[in-house]
């Protein structure tokens, strides 16, 4: 089963400072049919304004992945972190048993765009914990790059959750293929671009809900980059 999720169907806020757009139920946005798919529990795609940003606030029990689009992002957390994740980095934060931490954009004139994901974890009440990554685009062009694992396997970030996260920066005319193994669920976002997904087509914001799709076909129709989740089966608030 495909259920393609449009991008002007998901849920939106404009805060002045920060325009997001929920994929599934968030803040103030709820939907009683999106709560989530799988593992996955957040999408947002933000756009924050130069000199804003997430003031310092609580997480606990999530692995919370940062994946920048454009800009850059400003990060400081209990833990002792402070970095800046800029376009292709990929930052994964570990709540587990309690952590602070902001977010803030890097500029003070120029936007920051970002999709970040949260991943509810195979065990509540880990220690926390903090990975940042660049995985280029040569690394990511015309194939699927692993970039999050649980085993943190060729080079990937590691993630407690049985969850394997590709990316992928696709040209035009290129075509992938991936395999599920029985029982496992997929979850495409399709970052920029167009794709079609199993002959479904795609546009820059959808997402993809896969259910016993043993084999994708993904097929560029301009150049695209996306995420692909593929993940052990869960219960899910999405149907």
């Amino acid at each position: 089963m495909i259920d393609v999720i449009r991008s002007e169907s998901r849920g939106h806020a404009d805060h002045g400072w920060l325009e997001a757009r929920h994929t599934f139920s968030f803040a103030g946005y709820h939907n009683p049919a999106m709560m989530g798919f799988g593992h996955l529990r957040v999408i947002n795609e933000d756009r924050v304004a130069g000199g804003q940003g997430f003031g310092t606030h609580p997480h606990n029990d999530m692995e919370i992945i940062t994946y920048m689009i454009e800009g850059a992002l400003e990060h400081k957390d209990s833990m002792g972190n402070g970095s800046v994740i800029r376009p292709g980095e990929l930052q994964r934060m570990s709540a587990g048993t309690g952590v602070l931490h902001s977010e803030f954009n890097a500029s003070d004139t120029e936007p920051a765009h970002l999709l970040q994901i949260w991943v509810i974890p195979e065990s509540m009440g880990i220690e926390p914990g903090y990975e940042q990554k660049l995985f280029t685009n040569d690394e990511k062009r015309n194939t699927l790059r692993i970039v999050a694992s649980r085993d943190a396997r060729d080079g990937s970030l590691g993630i407690h959750q049985d969850l394997d996260l590709y990316a992928s920066v696709l040209e035009a005319g290129e075509t992938l293929e991936h395999r599920f193994a029985p029982g496992r669920r997929g979850f495409l976002q399709l970052v920029r671009g167009e794709l079609t997904v199993n002959g479904a087509e795609v546009r820059a914001g959808d997402g993809v809900a896969l259910d016993n799709e043993p084999a994708l076909t993904i097929e560029s129709t301009e150049p695209a980059e996306f995420l692909l989740f593929d993940m052990s089966p869960r219960a899910s608030g999405k149907t």
